[in-house]
């Protein structure tokens, strides 16, 4: 069986089918829409294999227009929008079926020096990742046993991911819960030595738990949803190189939900506390 970080490299690693175009899988898997952070970080591959490699990507911009079909390819343009002295632009559509399902821009910088350098401190002390239990174990202590849907994803997922604070499974859980939320997390393999891989693997792993923030004071973040949930937009900026398969904390927060949109607000840190990258995306919440 693929060790799942070999799976993500894999998905990540697109087929050229003609210049500025590429063509990437999309798993078949019993999921009603592709995983966003998948097409954000086939689409970040598509516009760096365009790219000078001494030029690594600064941030990026995308919307999700249309959930895209399981199962089947992506086809990603890229339009080089600018080649400067030292900086590159490139926008990505993604096309399935003939239609626009995403649209990403992303601008690559060529590293030089600033005049100085200051980051905030984390917000707060955390423990070890190490001393945290994994999701599967949070659930098997709550339910005696993993539900067989579950233990299938849990193989299959190619991040490791631990929660800070404990999962809330009641109501009663959330009263107090305020809109914010951390996780440690990190491939659950080597991902190999290109930078593009690490940084289009944490693209990837960015949408896996940032609209937590949004839904905790709402209802616990396991068990049944009284809601639909869909990411619209996506931001990032990548400040410092790093490894996406070494321990990275995500600090995650919610300023305000409103008119059936919350904003969440993300930031990523090493074990060092150096902040390594800025996240932030806007989510669609409707009653079901």
């Amino acid at each position: 069986m693929t060790n799942p970080a070999e799976g993500l490299v894999g998905l990540l690693d697109l087929e050229q089918i003609e210049v500025n175009i590429f063509r990437g899988r999309s798993p078949d898997e019993s999921l009603q829409r592709v995983f966003g952070g998948q097409v954000a970080g086939q689409a970040l591959v598509a516009a760096g294999r365009t790219v000078e490699q001494d030029r690594p990507v600064h941030s990026l911009h995308a919307y999700f227009l249309r959930p895209g079909r399981p199962g089947v390819p992506i086809v990603y343009q890229v339009e080089r929008v600018r080649d400067g002295r030292s900086f590159t632009t490139r926008r990505v559509t993604a096309v399935q079926q003939g239609r626009t399902i995403f649209n990403l821009t992303a601008s690559f910088h060529l590293p030089e020096e600033g005049p100085f350098t200051h980051q905030l401190p984390p917000a707060r002390e955390v423990p070890d990742p190490e001393s945290l239990p994994t999701v599967a174990e949070e659930i098997r202590e709550h339910l005696g046993a993993l539900p067989e849907q579950l233990e299938r994803m849990a193989r299959r997922q190619p991040f490791d991911i631990r929660y800070v604070d404990r999962l809330r499974w009641t109501a009663g859980d959330v009263a107090e819960a305020e809109p914010r939320s951390a996780v440690w997390m990190r491939a659950v393999g080597p991902l190999g030595d290109d930078p593009l891989v690490h940084t289009c693997a944490l693209t990837y792993a960015s949408d896996m738990t940032l609209l937590d923030a949004v839904r905790l004071p709402v209802e616990p973040l396991w068990g049944p949803r009284n809601f639909d949930m869909a990411s619209l937009d996506h931001a990032m900026w990548f400040h410092r190189p790093f490894r996406a398969d070494d321990w990275l904390l995500y600090d995650q927060e919610s300023p305000i939900a409103v008119g059936g949109r919350g904003l969440a607000r993300g930031r990523i840190y090493d074990r060092e506390g150096r902040l390594v990258v800025s996240v932030v995306q806007e989510g669609l919440f409707r009653a079901l």
